[in-house]
């Protein structure tokens, strides 16, 4: 059969939402789909973010574990140095699966996979440079953007002559650095601490605010903080960094003031995570009349619509929030949206579940205490410590605290947070309960099988006091 020039659907970029609608459109009415990539097949999660970083942190963990019981006695023998290019051999190893699973689907979904960069040249055209070379025009009657963004190194004088890294570079790290310096204190920063200080680095993090993880109540971030500075992270608060000099890798200093004091700050390694750009330049989009937000992302409706209603835009281009589960979301709502399936998803009032992948995990969905406050919605708290999440105990992880917002009128989980040890896995039974609208006593009159981690959800919403 020939190539198709004209497609039913095309994905500019293979992230999440875009690669899932064409495989979905391709399989479900037979048409013709195609999606355009210039670098990482099915984007950047399997390749050099989510899933890759899961992979250290599990590593670092390992080493954690393993220099801690020996330590105790449990272990016998002495571990000394963590082998990074046995680390680096097993993430390899599971990108590699991982892009042969995703080829595997694309062979039987028959959606056609281009690999170049593209560009709109007009309503429904792309005109793509192929990576094998040469051009090739191509049309259809939608497109969902899918680019993704990239790690933002900003105009400090002397950052990017440093040669920083972002979290693609230190993930190909083959020694671990003498002292890592980290400038960010936000998710990607503190999962990167943890885990290279487990691995042995020296570990500081600058931070230019006053409080570590700003977007989280103070109670669970000063618990994280506390627990990773019991590991050795170095935390640098209200650090205005107005100077970079050497080179990363080398020798890198950080100068700037602290407190309204003159600061400087030495190390070996310097990683950059404070923040991400969409990945929106040179793509065509003013050609296609496109137009893009304040802080150049997509602009787009609630069911991810641009400007051009044939053309869609979802993930971290489009402002979605920056976690591949929320860009599975921004699928199913363009899925739905050309499949007519009524009622439409959208975007509006819909979950945004996260987990921070430190040790413990930070785990969150719905309203925090800060954000309720700020509000005004009135609720009752219920907050318990891990240790009565008595799995805990079994694994010697009884660190962190779980706490619930539950409204004051009418007994609905407003929200949920927990600091614990795979704390991820206990969201999926509070989102279900809030969903559905169902009361807290949906959870805390189940029966759930001791002891697993979820049975501490029982203990949790059974200390909700009535009507307070």
């Amino acid at each position: 059969m020939a190539t198709p020039n004209h497609y039913h659907t095309i994905s500019l970029g293979s992230g999440e939402a875009g690669r899932c609608i064409c495989w979905t459109l391709s399989s479900t009415l037979n048409v013709p789909t195609a999606v355009i990539e210039s670098t990482y097949l099915c984007g950047s999660c399997p390749n050099i973010a989510c899933l890759p970083s899961k992979n250290f942190v599990y590593s670092a963990e390992i080493a954690h574990l393993a220099k801690k019981y020996t330590a105790t006695g449990l272990l016998k023998g002495d571990v000394k140095d963590v082998n990074m290019a046995a680390v680096l051999a097993r993430k390899n190893e599971m990108v590699k699966g991982l892009t042969k699973m995703h080829e595997d689907i694309f062979e039987k979904s028959d959606t056609e996979l281009i690999m170049g960069r593209g560009r709109l040249i007009g309503g429904g055209i792309i005109e793509i440079d192929l990576k094998s070379g040469g051009k090739r025009i191509v049309t259809a009657d939608n497109i969902i953007i899918c680019t993704g963004s990239r790690a933002k190194v900003d105009d400090t004088p002397g950052l990017k002559q440093a040669k920083p890294m972002t979290h693609i570079e230190i993930m190909d790290l083959h020694q671990v650095p003498e002292h890592l310096l980290i400038l960010g204190g936000g998710y990607v920063g503190l999962e990167f601490a943890q885990a290279f200080r487990r691995f042995g680095a020296k570990v500081s993090v600058v931070e230019r605010g006053g409080r570590i993880l700003k977007i989280e109540d103070e109670d669970v971030s000063d618990a994280l903080v506390e627990i990773l500075k019991g590991e050795g992270v170095e935390f640098f608060t209200s650090f205005t960094v107005s100077s970079v000099t050497g080179i990363s890798g080398r020798s890198v200093t950080l100068t700037g003031t602290r407190n309204g004091t003159a600061f400087e700050l030495k190390g070996t390694h310097l990683l950059v995570a404070s923040g991400r750009l969409p990945n929106t330049e040179d793509i065509g989009l003013e050609a296609a009349g496109v137009e893009l937000t304040s802080t150049g992302h997509i602009a787009v409706n609630e069911y991810l619509q641009t400007s051009i209603p044939e053309i869609f835009a979802g993930g971290d281009c489009a402002g979605s929030p920056h976690f591949t589960h929320m860009g599975y979301d921004d699928f199913r709502i363009v899925a739905d949206f050309l499949l007519n399936k009524k009622p439409f998803r959208s975007t509006k009032s819909r979950q945004v579940p996260y987990t921070l992948y430190t040790n413990p995990e930070l785990a969150h969905v719905g309203l925090s205490e800060n954000a309720a406050r700020k509000t005004g919605v009135k609720y009752r708290l219920a907050k318990i410590p891990m240790a009565n999440f008595l799995r805990t105990r079994a694994m010697d992880a009884t660190h962190g605290f779980a706490k619930a917002l539950v409204s004051a009128t009418d007994d609905t989980v407003l929200g949920f947070t927990a600091l614990g040890d795979r704390a991820g896995e206990l969201l999926p039974v509070v989102q279900l309960a809030m969903s559905a609208g169902l009361p807290y006593t949906s959870i805390s009159s189940l029966i759930v099988t001791h002891p697993t981690l979820n049975e501490g959800l029982v203990d949790l919403f059974s200390s909700v006091l009535e009507g307070s």
